[in-house]
């Protein structure tokens, strides 16, 4: 299974208090009771978590399955971003 889901799964257990029978990726953020204020307080976590900064528009974020690939996507760009932040310019001694 997806290492990001397992991840939310935890925060969703023990923050939630959610059984780990009630989490898929096809689970329905509405059908835990998480309503839009709910899915703002979650993605704070989240960033915390994951250490990302998530997009203010979440109305894709339908399911457990569309958080874990935001989150994955959201990582993978900030993987490939910080080289290229992290990169200094070589001074050449002449």
């Amino acid at each position: 299974m997806n290492n990001t889901f397992e991840r939310l799964s935890q925060l969703l257990m023990q923050e939630y208090k959610f059984s780990r029978d009630r989490l898929s990726m096809e689970t329905a953020l509405e059908g835990l009771g998480i309503d839009s204020l709910g899915t703002v307080e979650l993605l704070w976590r989240i960033e915390e978590i994951f250490l990302i900064k998530v997009p203010v528009n979440t109305a894709n974020l339908l399911t457990l399955g569309d958080v874990v690939r935001c989150i994955d996507k959201l990582v993978a760009l900030q993987l490939r971003a910080a080289p290229a932040a992290g990169k200094q310019p070589i001074s050449r001694a002449a």
